[in-house]
């Protein structure tokens, strides 16, 4: 009974940081929702998930009755059906009161019928697409249900279909394939998106840390050149892996979530560029794609080198117009962008814009991937092998892995702290110098979301080494171990368990955050997980299971890397 109680009460109520604050935006009825629509886990239309992207929660919460609350601003509703992973849950919820007093609430405590709960999270007050700033969070009067609910069995996770993803057109995708590995598109035409992002790396680049602009080959044997062009700093984070990004479901990228669907700027998203992005990118993947080509490190080029540095220096989407040039002015791609897109009637018309479409035609195409055993275990009940089957018992159970890696994607796209061991230049920030990376804090500026950063999606993981924001580990499973108890693998983490290449003249500044003793506290003391006592053989078991979710056909993809692009610029 004790274990019961501390199951689910004590490990849940009491894990503050564990909580996830909901936004209410909207004054609606939560619709009814049938006991025979819920089903296996699967959640009909009505899940109680704000509609907004910002407001989005890693939850789903199921009732049986409407539930009118009136003056009261409640969570919006998302149409979109939704998957429940984990059940056995403690519920807090915290409802945000009405302007002009709690009245009304008591009707909230008889009205639903709760049926199933994948995690605790409160519902605060905070208008839709508004910036979080430190010192400005609104404040609302709320209630709290507690909720004991018995264990249910955990769920799996949705199947993924080719009707999930977004319908990009095959011609843009050609020209796309074309851009992402031509060097056109960087400041001193010596790196492209395939050299961080290439079809022989999983999509990936296979280092911790990469090496941009300036350095010379690819992976692992990528090295950071010499004499004045070689690299000055190495890429703050990890190349994160393309597989999938052409869901419907993506509705955040970026480890910090700097980019996301939001209408604060008139244009669709919340992104680094503001009000200057332009209008007319049709999926938030062909506006991330634009952002590589600004970053100094990355595509740009140092300062002094390119006009696009240049321009990016004096303001983010100065650069662009530059670059749309140097492609519509190529006869082939100017011809090609004519027959790709039905508004552009010559070469003349050809703007960043195009250009961030037809890569993200490419990369939503290409790397669209879901014929992995567990997809088979999912749509056919093909059974798993016995260690992986065990592991997905885990995953969903014991281990409590699907409370973040949930839903089609095995994301809830949400934030949190895993305390990984830091490194390297970090993400500095204008007024914050110190070689650290605070995170979603960064995009933010709340300091509740220091040291947090996106779930990544686990399609494909066994592809993607190294793992981790910053990839800390070379190898998935001292990544799962970390998972389990990060305090203990932070301990006695050593860069050899990175994927780091030398960097001599680097080699000053990439461990000098860890001689900050504050800093080594502060990051440590923010995690959101509790530990989890796993034997090897679980360990074992659970990276059997990840190992499942590797597409049958991710090594051949539909396009793959071209022999040539119409720059004329080798190809890596």
């Amino acid at each position: 009974m004790f274990d019961l109680i501390r199951r689910h009460f004590l490990d849940h109520l009491l894990d503050r940081d564990r909580r996830i604050r909901v936004s209410a935006d909207g004054a609606e009825l939560i619709p009814e929702e049938r006991a025979d629509q819920i089903w296996g886990g699967q959640a009909q239309p009505g899940l109680v998930v704000p509609a907004d992207a910002r407001l989005r929660a890693g939850v789903a919460l199921h009732r049986r009755a409407q539930v009118p609350i009136e003056g009261a601003d409640v969570v919006l509703l998302n149409p979109e059906p939704q998957r429940v992973h984990d059940a056995d849950q403690f519920l807090g919820l915290g409802i945000a009161g009405p302007r002009g007093g709690p009245k009304g609430l008591a009707r909230l405590v008889k009205a639903p019928l709760f049926h199933q709960v994948a995690r605790v999270f409160d519902i605060s007050q905070r208008r839709a697409g508004q910036k979080h700033t430190q010192g400005k969070q609104a404040k609302a009067g709320h209630i709290s249900l507690l909720l004991a609910l018995w264990a249910a069995p955990a769920a799996v996770a949705q199947p993924i279909t080719a009707e999930d993803f977004i319908a990009f057109d095959a011609d843009q995708a050609r020209l796309g394939q074309l851009l992402f590995y031509d060097k056109i598109l960087s400041g001193n035409r010596n790196i492209s998106c395939g050299t961080c992002h290439h079809h022989d790396l999983g999509g990936s680049d296979g280092l911790s840390l990469g090496i941009g602009e300036g350095g010379t080959g690819l992976g692992p044997k990528r090295t950071p050149g010499d004499g004045p062009d070689r690299i000055t700093k190495r890429i703050p984070r990890n190349a994160p892996a393309l597989w999938n990004l052409g869901h419907k479901d993506v509705r955040v990228l970026f480890h910090d979530g700097r980019l996301e669907f939001s209408d604060i700027y008139g244009n669709g998203f919340d992104s680094p560029a503001e009000e200057w992005l332009p209008q007319g990118l049709q999926s938030i993947l062909a506006a991330q794609a634009l952002f590589p080509m600004t970053a100094q490190f990355e595509m740009a080029g140092n300062t002094g080198e390119n006009e696009i540095i240049g321009a990016v220096k004096d303001r983010i989407d100065l650069g662009w117009p530059i670059l749309a040039k140097r492609v519509r002015t190529i006869p082939d791609y100017g011809q090609m962008f004519v027959d790709a897109f039905d508004h552009i009637d010559r070469p003349e018309d050809v703007t960043i814009v195009e250009i961030g479409n037809a890569l993200a035609a490419f990369i939503g195409t290409e790397w669209a991937n879901y014929d992995s055993p567990y997809d088979a275990f999912l749509t056919n009940g093909t059974p798993l092998p016995e260690d992986a089957e065990r592991g997905r018992q885990l995953f969903f159970g014991e281990a409590r892995c699907a409370q973040c890696h949930n839903g089609p994607l095995l994301s809830d796209q949400d934030f949190h702290a895993m305390a990984l061991p830091p490194f390297g230049p970090g993400r500095t920030r204008q007024w914050d110098p110190i070689p650290r990376d605070v995170g979603r804090m960064g995009a933010t500026d709340d300091l509740e979301d220091a040291y947090r950063f996106r779930t990544p999606p686990l399609r494909n993981v066994a592809l993607t080494a190294p793992y981790g924001h910053n990839g800390a580990y070379a190898h998935l499973r001292d990544m799962v171990r970390h998972m389990a108890d990060p305090v203990t693998m932070r301990a006695e983490w050593t860069p050899a368990l990175a994927a780091l290449p030398q960097v001599p003249w680097l080699q000053e500044i990439d461990f000098v955050i860890q001689s900050d003793r504050l800093e080594m506290e502060r990051s440590s003391a923010t995690l959101d997980v509790r530990p989890v006592s796993l034997s090897e053989a679980q360990v074992d078991d659970l990276v059997a299971f990840l190992e499942s979710l590797t597409g049958v056909s991710a090594l051949e993809r539909p396009l793959g890397r071209p022999a040539t692009v119409p720059s004329g610029l080798p190809v890596d």
